[in-house]
């Protein structure tokens, strides 16, 4: 979710802002990006109980029954099916991709947004789809953003306003898309060849952390040689010190990103790296990169200043579970982190910055799918987010509207 929203220029977001104008990488994304200025950081972001704002994650109230879209939502929500996979997505000619997966919106400049979405298909069948609506929130349109690709899964959003795809496979890529539809998307090798889950942007350095979707994946990191620019720079790996959380994160260069099919494969090239089991959703959020490990149900806070690693939440200490299948990841404006499940109850499950855990919503009737790509619209009141395979293999794309500002 970008903030287009201009912010005060600090000497570093100005530096970064010029390094974007001197490389011309601007003119990749929609114009209200970057040049906007980066979002502030506190210096000293926390996630205990001294936070002000704290608002409980159970305070919206208990899930009500099931709506006509087999919804359970608390009261004052409310929901309208998008998008279905193989049908046109209404008032437009295009039809919606199967599997849908990672998502992300971007404001544009009259006062609408697109919501973009990954198609986790095999053999060439992958890509991106988008859907464009006005300030309204009505749908304008919807289209496709890149082709060609193999199980496009999740990805992540970059402050110049621009969509990284991520690929899913043994050599996966990731590609730069422009969410208007009106460039190409570019391949991006310098982050690396690998079974990539999701990326991450520091607002504050520029860096990105990218997770791998493997029992023994890795944790990275990458920074651009230029800020913005991602065509060039240096690959790392993460390894962990300590016996038990929190951890102190080294970071150590990897020596191939781009392995070839016989040589060795980027999470096994450097032994003293740490394995983090299934890496999943992935996001930055005021100094905190927050990333799920699906093998072993747990959410991680890694605080990019010091690079120290919490544990937020583990299913296998937590005294109320009832997140289980961790998977993608958004967090709201008031630092509310929404994870996505598969594998588990088919919920949305929110974790306040006091940890209080507790469910947004939950979609019946869908026991073999798995919830994918969570996103705001730019003003925070609006939740997007897909059934992959809905209820009969076929996925859905779900708007969910409601004071999410008030929690």
């Amino acid at each position: 979710m970008y903030d287009p929203r201009p912010t005060p220029h600090s000497p570093r977001r100005e530096f970064l802002r010029q390094s974007l104008f001197a490389g011309g990488l601007l003119a990749l994304g929609p114009a209200s990006t970057w040049a906007q200025g980066l979002p502030a950081t506190p210096a000293n972001p926390r996630l205990d109980h001294g936070l002000q704002r704290i608002v409980a994650a159970g305070s919206f109230g208990e899930l009500l029954g099931p709506n006509a879209d087999g919804i359970r939502l608390p009261a004052g929500f409310s929901s309208r099916v998008l998008a279905r996979s193989g049908s046109k997505v209404p008032g437009t000619s295009h039809v919606w991709h199967a599997a849908p997966d990672g998502g992300a919106t971007f404001a544009t400049g009259d006062g609408g947004w697109i919501y973009v979405s990954n198609s986790e298909r095999a053999l060439g069948g992958g890509g991106v789809g988008a859907i464009a609506f006005d300030a309204r929130g009505q749908i304008r349109n919807a289209y496709r953003i890149c082709s060609n690709t193999e199980r496009n899964c999740a990805g992540g959003p970059t402050p110049w306003g621009t969509w990284l795809t991520c690929e899913e496979t043994d050599r996966g890529r990731v590609l730069e898309c422009d969410p208007t539809g009106a460039r190409p998307a570019v391949v991006r090798n310098a982050l690396g060849w690998f079974d990539h889950e999701a990326v991450a942007v520091d607002r504050s350095s520029g860096f990105l952390y990218l997770t791998e979707d493997k029992s023994d994946g890795r944790l990275y990191r990458f920074r651009p040689a230029r800020p913005g620019d991602l065509s060039a720079g240096t690959l790392e790996v993460a390894r962990r010190i300590g016996s038990a959380a929190p951890y102190q994160l080294q970071w150590l260069p990897l020596p191939d990103p781009n392995p070839s099919v016989f040589a060795t494969r980027t999470r096994r090239q450097v032994r003293e790296s740490s394995s983090f089991n299934g890496g999943e959703g992935i996001w930055f959020h005021e100094g905190v990169v927050y990333f799920t490990t699906k093998g072993d149900n747990r959410v991680w806070a890694l605080h990019t200043a010091s690079d120290r690693l919490d544990i937020l939440y583990d299913e296998a200490t937590a005294a109320d579970p009832v997140l289980s299948g961790v998977d993608n990841v958004v967090v709201s404006r008031r630092g509310h982190v929404y994870v996505g499940e598969d594998g588990g109850n088919m919920q949305i499950v929110v974790i306040a910055p006091d940890r209080s855990v507790a469910p947004i919503l939950k979609v019946e009737g869908q026991d073999d799918s798995e919830i994918t790509g969570p996103a705001f619209s730019p003003d925070g009141t609006r939740l997007y987010f897909s059934s992959q395979r809905g209820g009969n293999g076929s996925g859905i794309t779900y708007e969910v509207t409601g004071p999410f500002l008030s929690m």
